[in-house]
């Protein structure tokens, strides 16, 4: 007579269960995945089958009661992990909108706004388009696949229930990431932003010089078409340079 006892039904759930919350704390925070376009059902679904088709080929899992105090230590390991690699490549996506805010607040731009489905809320304008474009980028350079063989392969960097002796310095790395918004942010803006403060200035000497032009009516149009020219010139750099920061953070991932 074929029976099956509570242990063997523990581990058959957990060989889904861990793999599952992993992967599903990663698409609820990692860019593009978490689009509020994508419907819940169609990211469960996806997490669900990404789990079925990897579990088989885990290492053994931790033999824990999934209604013990381990298993919610076991839990809270795979949603912190999952969710650490999806915030980890929003990093680098935060600093490409900072950098379009930073250039939308010196083109003057920095009113024009409208309501962003992603985050259910008003974003610059300029920044959300750099977002946009970065989300193609990242989609042309596959990071998707990137994504998903990442997570696949973090059960192996970090199994489920242990911790290896790299994690800490892992770790301290993303931990330093948070300082790179700012850095990458600047790194992109500053060109179209210095270009932009000369434009400034000569408007400045232009109507001290001419003091019947009014600043509104004359600065206002002629900073704002400067701005748009300059992002224009400058858009193959701007988009090289942030295909090197995703494939950078990409690498990070898979690291």
């Amino acid at each position: 007579m074929f029976s099956i006892n509570s242990e063997q039904l523990f581990g058959w759930a957990a060989a889904f269960l861990w793999p599952f919350i992993r992967i599903l704390a990663l698409i609820s925070t990692a860019p593009v995945f978490n689009h509020r376009a994508i419907p819940p059902q169609v990211k469960i679904g996806l997490a669900m089958a990404i789990a079925i088709i990897v579990g088989p080929t885990l290492p053994v899992l931790p033999a824990a009661a999934l209604d013990s105090w381990n298993a919610a230590g076991v839990l809270a390991q795979q949603v912190a992990i999952g969710a650490a690699m999806g915030f980890m490549l929003r990093l680098i996506f935060a600093a490409i909108e900072l950098a379009g805010d930073l250039i939308g607040l010196s083109m003057g731009l920095s009113f024009a706004t409208f309501v962003d489905p992603q985050n259910s809320d008003q974003t610059p304008l300029v920044g959300s388009f750099l977002g946009v474009l970065a989300s193609l980028i990242f989609l042309a350079l596959n990071g998707h696949l990137i994504v998903i063989n990442g997570i696949v392969e973090s059960f192996r960097v970090f199994p489920v229930g242990t911790m290896p002796g790299g994690g800490a310095s892992q770790l301290r790395d993303f931990a330093m990431m948070g300082g790179d918004i700012f850095r990458i942010g600047v790194h992109l803006a500053l060109p179209i932003v210095a270009a932009l403060l000369v434009v400034n200035l000569a408007i400045g000497v232009m109507t001290r010089a001419a003091p019947q032009l009014n600043l509104m009516s004359f600065g206002f149009p002629v900073g704002l078409l400067a701005g748009v020219w300059m992002l224009w010139m400058a858009a193959p750099w701007l988009v090289m340079a942030m295909q090197t920061h995703i494939e950078s953070s990409l690498a990070f991932l898979m690291r």
